[in-house]
């Protein structure tokens, strides 16, 4: 009996199959362990409750990474004039339970935000529990830029904490009220550069994705004026992204703003 030879050819192209299939074996197993990219601002709290502090956080950055009010942060964890953090403090997000040992006064070491300037927080209070005013109110909001909204506010679904604003390259980007800068930077991922200014004890508003920022954390800031250029730090689009919270939680800026 003749045994068959294979046809020429045929034993060199199997071999040279097989690393190809077994490539095509391996990410197969491991497409499925692939996790979703999450910004870090959206991230929640660990499970200790607590941030550690990084160089050129401010407690106002920290506080509006996890949607926390500055003076319950500061309160939580028992900062005292003239309310300075350092990188690798640890920070409590919420207050401790029952029985809880009680964080330790911050020392008085300062800490640095990006201008070089040492950041302080506000003096501790009570959030109020009353609604936010809308734009009926005598609270002199106004644009922080011209353009139609790409992107409104949004609580349900796929959460959106302020809205997006059209913009063209390098236009102007204004304080929506009077207030002082208490972060310039581009610390908050997600954000690109970043202002947030703060208007009075309860309101702060944010402007994200600035090509540059022209103000410096801690200067005091009039209505209108300018404190940065539209841009697409953080997004690749050109637009302005606009946040307004009150009592660290974010509200519609739309009920705040005069009808264009």
């Amino acid at each position: 009996m003749v045994q068959e030879q294979p046809e020429a050819g045929t034993e060199k192209a199997g071999s040279r199959a097989w690393p190809a299939l077994l490539l095509a074996l391996l990410l197969a197993a491991c497409s499925s362990n692939y996790a979703p990219v999450v910004e870090r601002s959206q991230l929640p709290a660990g499970a200790s409750g607590e941030h550690v502090v990084r160089r050129g956080e401010t407690l106002y950055a920290i506080a509006w990474r996890h949607g926390v009010d500055p003076r319950r942060l500061a309160e939580i964890n028992q900062l005292r004039p003239p309310y300075l953090i350092y990188p690798g403090q640890r920070l409590r997000l919420r207050p401790t339970t029952a029985g809880a040992s009680t964080p330790p006064p911050a020392p008085t070491r300062p800490a640095r935000g990006p201008s070089g300037k040492t950041a302080a927080a506000p003096a501790p209070a009570k959030p109020s529990s009353s609604p936010p005013p809308t734009a009926t109110s005598d609270e002199n909001w106004r644009w922080p830029a011209k353009g139609e909204i790409l992107r409104g506010f949004s609580t349900t679904g796929s959460v959106h904490k302020g809205i997006d604003i059209k913009g063209e390259l390098g236009r102007p980007v204004v304080a929506a009220r009077s207030g002082q800068v208490v972060y310039a930077g581009s610390g908050l991922v997600g954000y690109g550069n970043l202002i947030i200014i703060k208007h009075d004890q309860v309101y702060l508003s944010a402007y994200g994705h600035n090509r540059r920022i022209l103000v410096r954390e801690g200067q005091s800031i009039k209505a209108g004026e300018r404190i940065a250029e539209i841009g697409d730090s953080g997004t690749n689009t050109v637009m302005l992204h606009f946040e307004v919270r009150y009592n660290g939680q974010p509200v519609d800026p739309l009920k705040l703003l005069p009808r264009q």
